[in-house]
């Protein structure tokens, strides 16, 4: 769940949705459905409700409380022991399907261009994808029942109808590039729980096959830096479970990669280095500067400890810059992080 609001100025942008989803935050604030409430932009991005304004009340508003069943499927949510996030369960979610697809698709995952939450919703709601080995089986017959991917045609008989666009093409076209995406990639886009981009690349470098990774015990995972048993437990339930078991077997036998070498240390002017990268960046992805400070030689986790040279602070960093902080490890904002880049690729060493 999030704020809706009436559009407010903040921070130099109009503000429409607010983060606000921990059940516990919003009861503690006393935040209520027709408040009027005080907005701030966390870290100057990310717009937040910082509580209501008691005076305004007109004795209308409502105390809010999460659903109870999911919105989209009507499957009863569950919150577990420990987090603030409440959960729909059902791997079957129209909602959940449309999310999972979204995030396979995306740029730092299997980068299909033009896939976006209007076409993945049509071709959803259409019955052509019903998980994401689907898009695998597209054709440009099926696309025509899109109606974003179709264009005015004119059948022999001189009637019009309507025929695939050339987005259509490029869009099969984009799905059959995608699978050239090494095996991280393929990871990182089955959206296991916990397992981002860093930490996918971590566990291809120590297990670089599907086979290796699945016959790992929980321990052997949790050695892996930036892993530990909860992001271990977390891999061993996604692929114990029966449907993403199903879909991993569809994806092979699309072609995807599921094995890739254990990529070799590159010698380079950041040789020795270790960077943790943390909230976002305007100029490139995270995964992105990770390439780059990797083809310079330098190694990229997702955790710091005392062998992190550099973290790498965009906005919203989140826990990582204070863990930093309170280790002394010396932060990069963006620019620092651009400039130790362009001196590197000219052969400087930072000191």
């Amino acid at each position: 769940p999030f704020a809706v609001l009436d559009p407010v100025f903040v921070g130099g942008v109009t503000v429409t949705h607010a983060s606000l989803h921990n059940e516990d935050d919003i009861h503690r604030k006393d935040i209520r459905e027709g408040d009027t409430v005080i907005v701030q932009r966390a870290g100057d991005v990310i717009p937040q409700v910082v509580g209501p304004l008691l005076q305004k009340r007109t004795g209308g508003e409502e105390v809010w409380q999460m659903p109870s069943d999911c919105p989209s499927c009507g499957s009863a949510v569950v919150r577990e022991e420990g987090e603030v996030a409440v959960r729909c369960p059902n791997r079957s979610c129209p909602a959940q399907i449309r999310e999972s697809i979204l995030h396979f698709v995306s740029k730092d995952a299997m980068d299909v261009d033009g896939l976006g939450e209007e076409l993945v919703g049509q071709l959803h709601e259409s019955g052509l994808i019903e998980n994401v080995a689907d898009l695998y089986d597209l054709t440009l017959s099926g696309l025509a029942q899109a109606d974003v991917l179709t264009r005015k045609g004119t059948a022999p008989d001189g009637s019009q109808i309507r025929v695939p666009s050339r987005v259509a093409e490029k869009l099969l076209a984009g799905i059959e590039a995608s699978k050239e995406r090494p095996y991280a990639r393929v990871l990182y886009a089955l959206g296991i729980r916990h397992v981002g981009a860093v930490t996918a690349r971590a566990l291809v470098e120590r297990f670089p096959s599907l086979e290796g990774l699945l016959s790992a015990t929980r321990e052997q995972m949790a050695e892996v830096e930036g892993v530990g048993l909860v992001v271990a437990d977390a891999v061993r339930a996604h692929f114990d479970e029966a449907h993403n078991e199903e879909t991993v077997a569809k994806l092979r036998t699309r072609g995807l990669r599921f094995v890739e070498e254990a990529p070799k240390r590159v010698d380079g002017v950041l040789s020795g280095l270790t960077f943790v990268l943390t909230g976002k960046l305007e100029s490139m992805t995270r995964p992105e500067a990770g390439a780059r400070l990797r083809e310079l030689g330098a190694r990229v986790t997702d955790s710091v400890s005392r062998a992190t040279s550099y973290v790498v602070a965009g906005t919203d960093p989140g826990s990582k810059l204070a863990r930093a902080q309170k280790a002394g490890v010396m932060v990069l904002d963006e620019q620092g992080l651009v400039w130790l880049l362009d001196r590197a690729a000219a052969g400087e060493r930072p000191h």
